[in-house]
């Protein structure tokens, strides 16, 4: 009795989980959309597996709502305010940290893949690590309205989320505990972000 009496008084109920959980997920993604060093990709999926096992209804469909809101209006904040500075005479330092993060080899990838299959690469750009930066630089170096933007970039976001949030599923359905899942699904989620620059090096050392 001893036992179970500290454990309900060191855990949170569920209701305290969503309270603070939903509202932290929407403003960590936000920030990340809009400062990309915070690993995004892993907060979906550790809240899907704290979503997975929990027993109240929608849990997993608020986390995608959550996640896929906030990443959409990060971007499309973001995407606005590179807008302004494209018209700056002085730039603004908004756009000079997209650029510095859109190396200049895959900014011209990007903006030939946006030339020839257009919105379809907002898409790609959302789900390939580091892709989403130098697609977003080509647009506004395309000079596409921010309503256009928006427009290709919801069904990204949307995919984005589904994504990540079924690598939090697969994580919480392989482990009865939650923490388990959680450990899981933030290794598999940074593998898949760390391959592509593991497979360039790999080919360059060739």
């Amino acid at each position: 009795m001893t036992i179970l009496a500290a454990t309900a008084t060191t855990v949170p109920p569920e209701s305290t989980q969503q309270a603070i959980g939903y509202p932290s997920l929407f403003l960590l993604v936000l920030i990340g959309a809009l400062v990309p060093i915070v690993p995004t990709g892993a907060l979906v999926s550790s809240a899907a597996v704290v979503a997975f096992h929990q027993t109240a209804p929608f849990a997993l469909a608020l986390v995608f709502v959550t996640a896929s809101t906030a990443a959409f209006l990060g971007d499309v904040t973001l995407y606005w305010l590179g807008r302004r500075g494209m018209r700056s005479k002085n730039g603004s330092r908004w756009l000079e940290a997209m650029r510095s993060r859109a190396p200049e080899e895959r900014l011209t990838q990007a903006q030939g893949k946006l030339a020839e299959h257009g919105v379809a690469v907002l898409v790609l750009s959302r789900l390939v690590p580091a892709g989403r930066l130098p697609v977003m630089l080509a647009c506004l170096l395309a000079k596409w309205p921010v309503r256009r933007f928006a427009r290709g970039n919801l069904p990204a976001c949307l995919a984005w989320a589904v994504t990540y949030q079924l690598i939090g599923i697969l994580g919480g359905s392989l482990f009865p505990e939650p923490w388990e899942g959680v450990v899981a699904a933030v290794a598999l989620t940074l593998v898949i972000s760390a391959a592509p620059s593991v497979w360039k090096r790999v080919r360059s050392a060739k």
